[in-house]
């Protein structure tokens, strides 16, 4: 039965609980346990897949098809442990399956309220896989004091009281403020985050306290006395260089030990950091630097496309040398040249989207690559934008264009290279889907299969000719133009198992142009960096040299 560790947070938002909650299930894998982690969201959406870029960031993907809270990623990328469908809901996913059971009569007819058949519907989630690994990590978005969140506290409280006694931890995350006026970091703020934790029955175990400053020992013991926990249960978690120094940081502040003595383990095992130790060292020692170009239309939020921000990073890790990525809104090459803004770049990389907007900004980064032999990466989006550009300006197919921007427009103004894909198979089962369908939860989702050509580029850098990758999208480029646009140089080098679906596209005599269909960002590790984002970057790096 595994131990859970219920990790809140309160003073204000955004100071880093996915990131301490990933950092501690590292820190536990280094000291031989298993772990999982999970997230908890009150919003009343279902899920993140309908919400825009701006208001949540990026949405992860897990292999079983979940669209989910980009916290997942930080699970992923720093434990290893693939996510599923069951570590991830939202209020309105509680709430949907609540008002299900009541429509079928599961209640037998009794009055449903949020106490106990909300929270009960919770403690279920909560349960599933608990018998899988030594420790569940299960993150409540949020701070303590937010309206929507208190169904989860509740079910929190009443969960460690329903497990063995010792069986649960409670860790809050809160911020110690620093007022240069006086000179003096304020413990106040995490004393009330505290007391209104503690006013709902959840006394924390262990405290992460946010500061820009070093904590006074006589701060700390002023926390450990007001806010009832062990003085080497207050942890301090400073502003770090990189994410990726946070489970060396959190491990010499003593928050992998103060967990576990929390839950009486003792002796604990040691820990073996080397895997992070050499994290930090190919950060720390990077023996050059490459300028990558990402051309999107989410860059006012960096957070829409945290996994590649990430796997540049890591593909940077892979060849010792730091990617400095630079945002460009694919919107401006609606009115400007594209080549003074690309010049100077050793790489462009075009993320996936939704819309029209920005695509034709898109199609000219691709053309500029192409036409400049600078190594292009092409994600979901990004390479049916290379798709058309070839159609249009190498195979001869002057109004290429994708039915989704047409769908929009509500006219036909191009010829289709990509369309709306209304059939396919996952597994044993077709999937069928309409246009006017809903959109939560209704496109291609998940790990699905690909084969690839034994000669080609793609099937030299996976060292494999079968790969399974994550997909999220609803348009395929179409393979009746495949023809035409293999003899103009473009080579169709992945494809679903069926042939059907064009999975990775590669311009042959290119130094590096690849396109894929699906998001190899969300696979990619610091310890185990993705082979395309390694690739990618080893050939920028060779770019690089030649400019």
């Amino acid at each position: 039965m595994a131990r859970y560790i219920f990790i809140t947070g309160g003073v204000v938002s955004s100071l880093g609980k996915g990131l301490a909650s990933a950092a501690l299930g590292a820190l536990l894998q280094a000291r031989g346990f298993s772990v999982r982690l999970r997230k908890l969201d009150p919003y009343l959406n279902v899920d993140p897949g309908t919400m825009s870029p701006f208001e949540h960031g990026e949405v992860f993907v897990t292999d079983d098809g979940a669209e989910t809270d980009l916290d997942l990623g930080h699970y992923e990328r720093f434990t290893g442990v693939a996510a599923r469908k069951t570590d991830s809901v939202s209020s309105g996913r509680i709430y949907s399956n609540v008002l299900e059971k009541e429509r079928r009569g599961d209640y037998l007819g009794r009055t449903i309220q949020v106490i106990p058949h909300v929270t009960n519907e919770i403690k279920d989630f909560l349960k599933v896989g608990a018998d899988e690994v030594d420790f569940m990590l299960c993150e409540i978005g949020g701070t303590v004091g937010d309206i929507e969140g208190l169904p989860f506290f509740e079910a929190i409280r009443q969960f460690g009281q329903d497990m063995p006694r010792g069986q649960c931890i409670y860790m809050h995350l809160t911020l110690l403020p620093y007022l240069a006026a006086s000179g003096e970091l304020k413990t106040k703020p995490t004393q009330h985050s505290v007391k209104e934790l503690r006013a709902i029955g959840i006394a924390p175990d262990v405290l992460v306290c946010r500061s820009e400053h070093p904590i006074p020992e006589r701060e700390r013991e002023k926390i450990a006395l007001f806010c009832n926990v062990r003085k080497d249960a207050v942890i301090a978690a400073y502003d770090l260089t990189s994410i990726y120094e946070a489970p060396l940081a959190y491990h010499a502040q003593g928050l992998d030990q103060a967990v576990l003595d929390a839950f009486g383990i003792s002796p604990a095992p040691r820990p073996n950091l080397a895997r992070w130790e050499d994290v930090m060292d190919r950060l720390t020692h990077a023996e050059g630097e490459v300028r990558v170009a990402i051309v999107g239309k989410y860059t006012q939020l960096e957070d829409a496309y945290k996994s590649i921000a990430e796997a540049l990073t890591h593909g940077g890790m892979a060849n010792r040398v730091r990617v400095r990525a630079q945002w460009i809104d694919a919107e401006i090459f609606d009115r400007e040249d594209a080549a003074p803004h690309l010049e100077g770049f050793h790489a462009i990389l075009v993320p996936g989207g939704f819309g029209e907007r920005g695509t034709e900004g898109k199609i000219k980064a691709a053309e500029f690559a192409r036409t400049h032999n600078v190594p292009y990466l092409g994600i979901c989006l990004g390479m049916q934008m290379a798709v058309i550009e070839a159609a249009r300006n190498v195979a001869g197919v002057a109004k290429a264009g994708s039915e989704e921007f047409d769908h929009e427009a509500g006219e036909k103004r191009f010829e289709p290279v990509v369309y709306h894909l209304k059939e396919w198979i996952q597994g044993n089962h077709v999937i069928a889907r309409k246009s006017d369908d809903d959109k939560g939860g209704t496109m291609r989702l998940g790990a699905y299969s690909a084969v690839l050509d034994a000669s080609s580029k793609v099937a030299e850098i996976y060292g494999a000719t079968q790969i399974e990758e994550r997909h999220r999208h609803r348009y395929e480029v179409d393979t009746k133009y495949r023809d035409r646009l293999e003899k103009a140089g473009l080579k169709f080098s992945g494809m679903s198992p069926d042939g059907r679906l064009p999975e990775i596209v590669e311009w042959q005599g290119h130094p590096w142009f690849i396109g894929v269909q699906f998001h190899p960002e969300l696979k990619s590790k610091p310890f185990a960096p993705h082979p395309l984002f390694a690739d990618f970057v080893r050939a920028a790096v060779e770019t690089s040299r030649l400019v």
